[in-house]
C-alpha cells in the first residue's frame, strides 16, 4: 500500500535534475507556458464536490491544488527576479501546507487562481525567454533547504512542478471516471 501512496503523491516521480542544455530549457519553458491552459482544461466542468475531493488520502483537495500552483509560481517568479537582480540572494521560504489551509485555498473560487495563473505565466514565460546562458547560471540560496540553486535547475523544477500537480488532478479524474 505504501508504494501506491507514493505513486499517488508523486504520480510522475520525484523531481530529478540531471542537466539543462538550451533545448531542455526551451522545453521546460514551453511546459510552463502550457500549464495554465492545461490546468483550466483539467478542471473544466468539475463540480464543487469534485473540486473538494482530495487527490489522495491525506492529500490536498483539487481546489487546494489549483490554488497552490499560482501561490507557488508567484514565489518562483519573485525568486527568479531576485536572483537576476541580486548576488545569490537568500529567498524567503513559505509554509505551503499552511497556505493551503487558508480560507481562500480551501473554499475560494478556482476561477480567480486560474486567471492569476494565466497572467502570471504570460509574464514569467516572457521573462524566462529573455534569460541568457549567463543568467541561467545565477543562483539563489534557499535557507530552509540550506541549498544554493542555479536558475537553470529551477526552470526544470517548476516545469516538473506544474506537470506533477496537473497529474494529481488528471489522475484522480481518471481513477474516479470523471
Amino acid at each position: 500500500m505504501k508504494g501506491n501512496m507514493e505513486n499517488l503523491k508523486y504520480p510522475i516521480g520525484k523531481f530529478n535534475y540531471e542537466s539543462s542544455d538550451a533545448e531542455s530549457i526551451s522545453h521546460a519553458i514551453s511546459r510552463i507556458s502550457d500549464l495554465p491552459s492545461k490546468l483550466r482544461e483539467a478542471v473544466s466542468g468539475l463540480s464543487d464536490a469534485q473540486l473538494d475531493t482530495p487527490y489522495r488520502e491525506e492529500g490536498w483537495t483539487l481546489r487546494q491544488v489549483v490554488h497552490h500552483i499560482p501561490d507557488s509560481h508567484m514565489n518562483a517568479y519573485m525568486r527568479f527576479k531576485l536572483a537576476i537582480t541580486e548576488d545569490n540572494p537568500s529567498i524567503k521560504p513559505y509554509d505551503e501546507a499552511a497556505w493551503a489551509e487558508c480560507a481562500d485555498a480551501k473554499s475560494g473560487s478556482i476561477g480567480d487562481s486560474l486567471d492569476l495563473l494565466d497572467a502570471l505565466h504570460r509574464r514569467w514565460v516572457s521573462f524566462l525567454k529573455s534569460l541568457s546562458e549567463e543568467h541561467l547560471e545565477r543562483t539563489y540560496f534557499h535557507p530552509a533547504n540550506n541549498k544554493q540553486s542555479k536558475l537553470r535547475e529551477i526552470v526544470s523544477m517548476y516545469a516538473w512542478h506544474g506537470d506533477h500537480h496537473l497529474t494529481h488532478i488528471t489522475g484522480l479524474k481518471a481513477r474516479l471516471g470523471w
